[in-house]
């Protein structure tokens, strides 16, 4: 069989004003760019587990209405955020009626299978590595199953092939993806990543990591990598192993962790010797209020709440830039947080900022509240889970204020100004990081 792996991307937004104002300034959705931008891993990862003789062939849709040939093949195998959903059913739907075969997977198939079923002819729910192999057998025999459900199943990293980076142009990609570890033990109430897929938090073998980086690195000689983990850095041991073993590799990437890195100086300078560029964290709200009852264990992020400043700090004396992501809309906050996260970012300082809006995703335990509490503004409006686009009722204001408080919010921390304050306030972080550390580490190359 001839099989296209297709991943749906580009980016989203559904608000006309957000469209106009917001995403013309630098940086206000700059990290939703780079999502969109990054190749499928999971696509690439299926492609390594496709057996002969089946033929591999991989493809990115950015808009269905400017794709006037459908890529050839047998089986269309399509990957897609939540946003795109829609824009995929019409793509399958196109596929179907020239007698293709078609399939989805990932974390909206795994939270709405049923609906992707009127779609596609085989949906696959939880970590599609897990039955792969299965459901391609089944479509060459000419008998799907409907949905193949993977979730409890739990796919072991240890078995994990190196993904088909060949199959890419590198020209095309600012940066190339790596996962490490797979889960996340905090399990915030509105997080749609992994956990969706796996009920556990799992580490990938070193040596395995290594061996994908040193794949890139044949394909594109000086590459910058993206750790696609939902929280790098949970295992300290493993993670200061890791460090150790990518130093050599001397590339630069980027992850996500949590701000617990900031406790473990032996690992923050291991993860600049590694190579780290830039760590994104998701510190969601500078108030006690809107952490409460964030995640679903414990008030985990509540209780570093006085220690994130210094974290910020910590983090970049080491020459790491951090990328401080916050949730507006939290039913702790009201229109304070607006003004309360532009001066948390001023006093602060860190490289970057992202905000988005509380989003509920389907799947997630938040989407289920807020459809039980009647909060959703239109279920099934999957188009407006961009995290930028309001489809709930705050519980402390109004659907417009939110929506002009993210955008007001937005003109005020990426201005030229406010950029460059935080640039030389970094700058500055890693000087005196760099003094402190003696005299040889003060008189090395600066940032």
């Amino acid at each position: 069989m001839r099989v296209a792996l297709v991943a749906m991307s580009g980016i989203r937004t559904y608000n006309p004003e957000l469209k106009r104002i917001g995403l013309t300034l630098p940086g206000f959705a700059e990290r939703g760019r780079v999502i969109a931008s990054l190749p499928s891993l999971s696509l690439l990862t299926l492609a390594a587990l496709t057996p002969e003789p089946h033929e591999i062939s991989y493809h990115e849709v950015a808009d269905l209405e400017e794709l006037e040939e459908l890529p050839a093949c047998d089986v269309a195998a399509l990957s897609t955020y939540t946003a795109q959903v829609k824009d995929a059913y019409a793509l399958a739907d196109r596929y179907r009626r020239e007698g293709v075969r078609t399939v989805l997977g990932g974390l909206h198939a795994t939270a709405r299978p049923d609906e992707a079923l009127d779609h596609f002819d085989a949906v696959v729910a939880g970590e599609g590595e897990v039955l792969w192999q299965k459901l391609l057998a089944d479509l060459d025999a000419g008998r799907p199953e409907g949905v193949y459900d993977a979730r409890g199943a739990e796919y072991d990293l240890a078995s994990a092939p190196i993904p088909r980076f060949d199959l890419l142009d590198p020209d095309r990609y600012n940066r190339l993806t790596v996962q490490t570890q797979r889960g996340c033990p905090w399990r915030c109430e509105f997080c749609g990543s992994s956990i969706l897929l796996t009920s556990r938090y799992k580490r990938k073998p070193v040596e395995k990591v290594v061996a994908e980086v040193r794949a890139i690195k044949e394909i594109w000689a000086r590459p910058f990598i993206e750790f696609a983990d939902d929280n790098t850095f949970v295992d300290k041991a493993h993670s200061r192993e890791l460090m150790r073993a990518l130093a050599p590799e001397e590339v630069r990437w980027f992850t996500e962790t949590d701000v617990s890195v900031a406790d473990d100086p032996e690992l923050l300078a291991l993860m600049h010797e590694a190579g780290c560029a830039e760590v994104l964290i998701g510190f969601e709200s500078p108030r006690v209020e809107g952490l409460e009852g964030l995640e679903l264990r414990r008030n985990w992020k509540r209780t570093r709440l006085g220690r994130y400043a210094t974290a910020v700090e910590r983090i970049q004396s080491q020459g790491i830039a951090v990328n401080a992501c916050f949730v507006l809309g939290l039913d702790g906050d009201g229109p304070e947080i607006f003004d309360a996260v532009e001066a948390f970012v001023e006093e602060t300082g860190p490289f970057d900022v992202q905000i988005t809006v509380m989003t509920p995703l389907p799947g997630t335990p938040l989407y289920g509240r807020l459809l039980r509490e009647g909060r959703l503004l239109e279920e099934g409006a999957w188009e407006r889970c961009t995290l930028f686009d309001v489809n709930f009722r705050p519980l402390q204001m109004p659907v417009e204020e939110l929506e002009r408080g993210l955008v007001d919010l937005g003109l005020r921390l990426y201005g030229e100004g406010a950029t460059r304050r935080r640039r030389r306030a970094f700058v500055g972080q890693w000087r005196e990081g760099r003094r402190a550390a003696g005299p040889e580490s003060a008189a090395s190359e600066g940032p």
